[in-house]
């Protein structure tokens, strides 16, 4: 599809469902668009945005991370977001008039067309690239569904119809979904950046050479980065674990410490590096449901009473289930979020908490990401038989449910001697290991506690 352009100063793309689990990165094939665009004097307005969707999406690859840029003209000062192999990449916090702008238009298609030739996998039978763009910017609202539920492809197909000037999908044409998402993302309420770093391609797939400490220093002196290093389990989150293109990605809400940071890296040598403004760590994708709401693929926060105590199953899985003043659901720690799974066992029947995480298919279950303790209930445990006021011995019992009887008196009771333990663990907020976090889940580092 294809409309003459009109209006606004600048041009929106976006760009989804490049990569796959065998390699490619959607953020790598952004940082080689923006290199070739730069070579044909179109500029980037503010920050390259990476845009994490509904992460609980069967059909997503990895993170389910779109991307999106603004381009134009820049005017105003220069910012540096990032580096190619020879030459700093910058961007400018506004853009003016673009000259012929269904030429730029024309040029924009051209280039994105051959870097997704070059870049996207799409010989991947499950990877259905597209990419959107747009003369004005496409209201908020269809974020919130892409990120919160699921939006179909008919269903962005006709958005696009009625807003975008340009859009290609292909083969089933999925990738227009996020690549609209990442366009239509707006930080209002929340944002952090992510500086993402590039192998060269000899590279590629091959053990990446970073050192840990790098993590670990970068942890202590930057203090408004998060989810660098998972000491417990000694996991480097810079670290991706698929054969992608990215060498490391650091997290922060600070984007000039981001580049400083970035400087305290010992590894392989990178080809490059871009900084994003993204919509990750916000918790975006959560909302407050009753139980008898939660939809397959939902992220919900849910609040109620744990009225089936903890078991581990096989796989060494957590599983109970909560009820509030609606129905009942299964809640679950699956094994790679580690000791987060003892904060689980922990609960008892009649326990208020407040659940955090992404919704199963089938059976239907929370997958939790971060468990509120609201109210302890009280574990009380019978320590011994009762006594025979008569002759102080202790009581037989009768029976399930029948009490107690002194064989030598014959007195009857049903007071067993009872005591309160200790819970081993204490109201507050928990969260699964940095090793098991999801990109779009908030960190405790990140919230406003009490």
């Amino acid at each position: 599809m294809y409309i003459i352009i009109s209006g606004g100063t600048t041009i929106w793309i976006g760009i989804d469902d490049t990569d796959s689990r065998k390699g490619g990165c959607t953020t790598h094939l952004a940082w080689k668009l923006v290199e070739n665009l730069n070579k044909h004097d179109l500029d980037i307005i503010g920050y390259p945005r990476l845009v994490r969707l509904n992460p609980n999406i069967p059909w997503k690859t990895r993170g389910n991370g779109a991307v999106s840029i603004r381009i134009g003209k820049g005017q105003g000062a220069e910012q540096l977001i990032g580096h190619t192999k020879d030459k700093k990449i910058v961007c400018f916090e506004k853009g003016k008039k673009i000259e012929n702008k269904d030429k730029s238009l024309d040029l924009l298609i051209d280039i994105t067309k051959k870097t997704l030739k070059n870049h996207a996998r799409l010989n991947d039978e499950n990877t259905n690239s597209g990419f959107v763009i747009f003369d004005k910017k496409p209201v908020i609202s269809f974020y919130r569904k892409a990120v919160k539920s699921i939006v179909s492809i008919e269903e962005s197909l006709d958005f696009l119809d009625k807003n975008a000037v340009f859009y290609k999908g292909y083969k089933n044409k999925r990738g227009v979904i996020g690549a609209t998402g990442a366009v239509s993302w707006e930080p209002k309420n929340d944002r952090t950046y992510e500086l993402i770093a590039y192998r060269p391609k000899d590279r590629w797939g091959k053990k990446r050479a970073i050192e840990d400490e790098s993590a670990k220093e970068i942890d202590k002196i930057f203090t408004s980065t998060f989810d660098n290093f998972d000491y417990k389990n000694n996991h480097n989150r810079l670290v991706p674990s698929s054969p992608c293109p990215v060498l490391y990605g650091i997290r922060g809400d600070n984007n000039k410490e981001l580049i400083e940071a970035k400087y305290h890296i010992k590894s392989e040598k990178a080809e490059g590096w871009l900084l994003f403004k993204s919509n990750q760590g916000t918790d975006d994708h959560l909302q407050e449901k009753n139980v008898n709401k939660i939809q397959r693929y939902d992220s919900v926060i849910v609040r109620g009473e744990v009225y089936k105590k903890p078991i581990t199953i096989k796989g060494g899985h957590v599983i109970f289930s909560i009820r509030d003043t609606t129905g009942s659901i299964d809640c679950a720690g699956y094994e790679p979020t580690k000791e987060f799974r003892d904060i689980l066992r922990n609960l008892i029947v009649g326990d208020e908490v407040k659940l955090y995480g992404g919704v199963r298919k089938k059976p239907l279950t929370i997958n939790l990401e971060k468990i509120k303790v609201i109210n302890l209930s009280n574990k009380i445990i019978k320590v011994e038989n009762p006594v025979c006021p008569k002759c102080g011995k202790h009581m037989k019992s009768i029976g399930k449910e029948q009490g107690y009887k002194c064989k030598k008196c014959g007195i009857k009771s049903y007071k067993e001697k009872m005591r309160r333990i200790d819970r081993r663990i204490k109201t507050g907020l928990y969260e699964v290991p940095v090793c098991a976090r999801r990109h779009l889940s908030k960190p405790l580092k990140r919230i406003d506690l009490p």
